[in-house]
């Protein structure tokens, strides 16, 4: 089993808040920490800890904040060969505000993440011959992305794209390269321009993407679940009930727990199973990669939930 991610790294600077202020408020916070994150590197870590042999392929920049997250992801044990030091710039940071009910609120600043471009798909490139996924997100250029895409299909690769952030609503030349779209309500509803909040919703929100050329769509919803809708069946997979801390991470979590299923060879409705339940796990953990679920874990979870 392995994959590559090609994307983000960033220092993840998060403040905890009793609510999310409003514009112009000042409000005291509780706690303050430091600690890796980034789109990209939150899910080869999700990868990672549930058995997948993972590469993670980006930039960090020349500063200490590279350093730790090259040196975080090797600990895991994560490739990182393929992560250019860009001495040009500064590493991407995130500035994360987490509520009391575990609600979020996220500025990305993406400094060498920015400066992705064709010469780290030369990099990617020779990896994809030893990959059977490549998992995408848009915290980098998206003409950087596009080109990733490009080469994951030609070399035969899943490729799998969380739509976040949501650089333009309109993602069709992407389409055709990407076997899986993974957005969330909010990403959702930026790129079908209509409010994506239940089932319904969703359902009308994924029949709309797959007419605009994407594949199997998965939406998700939060604490309701997840609803899949691939070129001949569609479904919902419900949500694990957890008393959540943060859901800073869910998300990544979410994208490693389906790919480490569907690499398992199980059928999609499940391994939607087990990205709900490591996004389940995640939520009850402050922080991005260290919320993240090992694969026991996610088997005692899921042996509890489903039995």
């Amino acid at each position: 089993m392995s994959a590559i991610v090609f994307g983000s790294l960033n220092m993840d600077l998060a403040s905890r808040v009793p609510r999310i202020p409003t514009p112009g408020e000042t409000i005291l916070g509780s706690e303050f920490v430091t600690t890796a994150g980034g789109k990209g590197a939150n899910q080869a870590v999700a990868l990672a800890k549930l058995g997948v042999a993972t590469q993670m392929i980006g930039r960090v920049g020349g500063d200490d904040f590279g350093r730790t997250l090259i040196a975080g992801l090797q600990s895991v044990p994560i490739q990182t060969d393929n992560i250019f030091i860009d001495p040009s710039t500064h590493s991407g940071v995130a500035l994360i505000t987490v509520a009391e009910t575990g609600e979020n609120q996220i500025i990305g600043i993406f400094g060498a993440n920015g400066c992705v471009d064709a010469t780290d798909i030369a990099r990617l490139q020779p990896a994809l011959a030893d990959a059977q996924y490549l998992l995408l997100q848009l915290e980098i250029p998206i003409a950087a992305v596009q080109l990733a895409a490009q080469a994951g299909k030609a070399a035969g690769v899943t490729v799998i794209l969380d739509p976040a952030p949501v650089q333009t609503p309109d993602l069709t030349a992407l389409y055709p390269h990407i076997d899986f779209l993974l957005p969330n309500e909010v990403e959702a509803s930026q790129l079908v321009g209509f409010d994506v909040h239940d089932l319904e919703t969703a359902k009308t929100a994924a029949t709309q993407l797959q007419r605009q050329g994407a594949p199997t769509v998965i939406i998700k919803l939060g604490a309701k679940g997840a609803f899949y809708q691939t070129p001949s069946a569609s479904g919902f997979v419900p949500a694990f009930t957890v008393a959540a801390v943060d859901t800073v991470a869910c998300g990544d979590a979410f994208a490693g727990g389906l790919t480490a299923g569907l690499l398992a060879g199980l059928p999609l409705a499940n391994a939607i199973q087990w990205g709900n339940a490591a996004g389940a796990l995640a939520a009850t953990q402050a922080g991005a990669q260290v919320a993240m679920p090992d694969k026991a874990s996610l088997e005692q979870f899921l042996h509890q939930h489903c039995n």
